[in-house]
């Protein structure tokens, strides 16, 4: 087994490394509405679709940042990543927190939307879904000679408990981090009290591009939140295990790290 070491507060999950290069999933609603372009905004408040509770924080309603993220307070409007390990003051989920800058000519917008989805290794069955579509989108400032596409779904799981939901976030190719990106998520809060998890290459330049040493593209990343913390996934079976150490306020414990084939 290989042992893997790395700053996290919390549970294990399963990770799909690069296995297929379609593992965007494009689903219906997530076009529905679209950001105008722009530099480092968000929306308002807008509506989730269900009710979700993530580190405590329940609300149905959601903010969607240009920069690679979705937050459930407020808008944020940062744009260079200081990593998970530092709140940003409220519960965020970072698909791919980064400079995106969506005003180059050639850039796509990004898109939201809520709808149903259906998959049975995921247990969902026309469970209620908010969706944003990142599609190649640029960077600061306004450059779009690269381009990232990467997607974040939020699956509401009330059969399971109130204020339950599944997190998945799906990457197509990844040619741009403007020196260093994030994703994962936190519950925003600073010091000690901070629980968060951060994908292995995040705030290191070029982990996430394609070719890079934690390249994202064609993987998928699955994460169940229960009772409004965040644990490992039961969603499909997975490939064969290795073991993942983690590190938590200097104790450390075994969970499982698996990977698992994205569906389609």
């Amino acid at each position: 087994m290989k042992l893997l070491t790395f700053s996290l507060s919390v549970a294990a999950l399963y990770v799909a490394l690069p296995l297929s290069a379609n593992v965007i999933r494009n689903p219906a609603g997530s076009g529905a509405n679209s950001l105008p372009a722009n530099d480092d905004g968000s929306t308002s408040a807008v509506n989730l679709g269900f009710s979700a509770n993530l580190f405590g924080v329940t609300t149905d309603t959601i903010y969607v940042n240009n920069n690679g993220n979705v937050t459930f307070q407020s808008a944020l409007t940062q744009w260079t990543p200081n990593g998970l390990a530092t709140g940003v003051g409220q519960p965020i989920i970072a698909a791919f927190f980064a400079d995106v800058d969506t005003r180059g000519t050639g850039s796509g917008l990004v898109t939201y939307g809520i709808g149903t989805i259906t998959d049975a290794a995921r247990g969902w069955s026309n469970a209620p879904l908010f969706a944003v579509e990142w599609p190649a989108v640029g960077y600061y400032n306004s450059q779009t000679d690269k381009l990232n596409t990467f997607e974040m779904l939020l699956v509401g799981r009330s059969d399971i408990g109130a204020g339950d939901f599944d997190i998945e976030l799906n990457y197509g190719s990844i040619q741009w981090d403007k020196g260093a990106a994030v994703a994962g998520y936190s519950n925003g809060l600073t010091g000690a009290g901070n629980v968060y998890y951060q994908l292995p290459g995040s705030m290191t330049s070029g982990a996430f591009i394609d070719g890079g040493p934690n390249a994202l593209n064609g993987s998928r990343f699955d994460f169940l939140v229960r009772s409004g913390s965040v644990s490992e996934s039961a969603g499909d079976a997975p490939e064969p295990a290795s073991m993942l150490l983690l590190v938590s306020g200097g104790a450390l414990a075994a969970f499982q790290f698996r990977q698992r084939k994205p569906v389609g």
